[in-house]
């Protein structure tokens, strides 16, 4: 479930959805419409003199510390890289590290086993990403029981306002139905390049929704990525026409889609930051997150279903036939099916590897932030291109790449180079 990103549709995927599926920076958050609570002086008028000045110094004195905690960074004269105050220190790099090769690694064979995945369930490829939207649900809330009944989810945890999960599922879910939407009446290369906006949109809402702040370079970075990225993904299109014959409300839908996905990307590392004032310093747990909103997601999509059911060309009349053949499709079990060869096998490996890749992009997102787990994924894209350009099980024609894919790829590496050096600033 996405583009943290548990989503059915990946807005930074050339072919299927991550979760999207969705981290604690050194600056503070800037929400203003109803997420924070508000405390009016006036509660304070029943106090005395002394006790309220006293209190108010103490306050003074606690928030100057966390605002020196917090702005580390700064007072080194560095431009923050999103992470959090103790981000400095070697454990913490090191775990930030691990976790970011752990996830390029599960992205890649996501995007491989997904293509797989869909050999035995070329017909059924809309039951195979409702399957993972309603499958996850009972996943996450059962592991989030689990984690409950060992204390290791608290009672402040699951007390945390459900507003924001209800907002990362709505624009998760708005997402899904904005993509398939416009995908119906997009040619297929132009998808996935249209969906690198996802990195752009991520640094506008991580600038307007959390206040932080990027260095020229950074800025620079994630434009060269963007445009490696789309140049790798679209080496084998023509892209002079593209979108020749198109009505613009289709790409700006795409794009609109992706924005969705990013802003239920950049909703989530909120959360997170917020939580960690609410509960003390605590850590929120991830399944916290996973649980409530692919939860309230699943209601959306839910209520989106005729509409998207439509969008794939199913009638809803048929839309239940068409369920019950896929899931037959799927466990391949009984009589032998045709054309559902591989399956169970293939599809099991892509949810499994689905379901893991979309934890562990979360905890990258806990650890550090939105947009590095965004750079890191994107780190998979040249790489599953070229497993995919290989004869594989099921797969054994291959392709030939041009020129243009080592192009993009190496403006990909010059990119994330270009973000992450370190840049003085007043």
């Amino acid at each position: 479930m996405g583009l943290p990103f548990t989503s059915s549709l990946n807005a930074i995927s050339f072919q299927l959805p991550m979760s999207r599926p969705f981290a604690l920076p050194v600056d503070a958050p800037n929400f203003r419409s109803g997420f924070l609570p508000h405390s009016p002086m006036g509660k304070w008028s029943h106090f005395p003199k002394s006790s309220l000045s006293s209190s108010l110094r103490n306050f003074g004195i606690r928030r100057r510390n966390s605002r020196d905690r917090f702005s580390s960074a700064k007072n080194l004269n560095f431009i923050p890289h999103a992470f959090n105050g103790d981000s400095d220190s070697p454990a913490k790099t090191k775990i930030i590290v691990v976790t970011s090769v752990l996830t390029v690694l599960l992205a890649t064979a996501n995007r491989v086993l997904h293509k797989l995945a869909l050999v035995p369930l070329k017909e059924y490829p809309f039951f195979l990403a409702q399957f993972t939207t309603f499958g996850y649900v009972i996943v996450y809330f059962s592991l989030l029981y689990l984690r409950r009944r060992a204390n290791i989810v608290t009672d402040e945890m699951i007390s945390l306002p459900k507003s924001r999960f209800m907002v990362v599922g709505f624009l998760e879910a708005l997402g899904i139905a904005a993509g398939m939407a416009s995908a119906a009446s997009l040619p297929g290369p132009a998808i996935p390049i249209l969906s690198q906006t996802f990195l752009v949109w991520q640094l506008v809402f991580s600038v307007i929704l959390l206040g932080r702040r990027y260095s020229l370079n950074q800025i620079a970075g994630c434009v060269i990525i963007t445009a490696g990225v789309a140049v790798a993904v679209g080496s084998g299109s023509n892209a002079g026409q593209m979108l020749s014959g198109v009505p613009p409300l289709w790409p700006a839908l795409m794009v609109a889609s992706s924005a969705f996905q990013a802003g239920a990307s950049i909703m989530k590392e909120f959360i997170f930051i917020d939580a960690a004032t609410r509960l003390g310093g605590k850590s929120l747990d991830i399944f916290v997150v996973n649980s409530f909103g692919s939860g309230f997601q699943a209601l959306f999509v839910l209520l989106f279903l005729p509409f998207l059911s439509k969008m794939k060309g199913i009638p809803v009349a048929k839309l239940p036939s068409y369920l019950m053949h896929g899931a037959g499709c799927f466990l391949n079990v009984g009589a032998e099916r045709p054309g559902c060869g591989g399956a169970p096998l293939l599809p099991l490996l892509y949810v499994i590897t689905n379901l893991s890749f979309n934890i562990t992009l979360l905890s990258l997102v806990k650890k550090s932030s939105a947009v590095i787990s965004s750079l890191v994924v994107m780190l998979s894209v040249p790489v599953s291109i070229y497993i995919l350009s290989l004869p594989l099980p099921y797969l054994p024609q291959g392709a030939t790449l041009s020129p243009l894919f080592l192009t993009g790829s190496l403006m990909l590496v010059l990119g994330l180079a270009l973000y992450y050096s370190p840049q003085r600033t007043k």
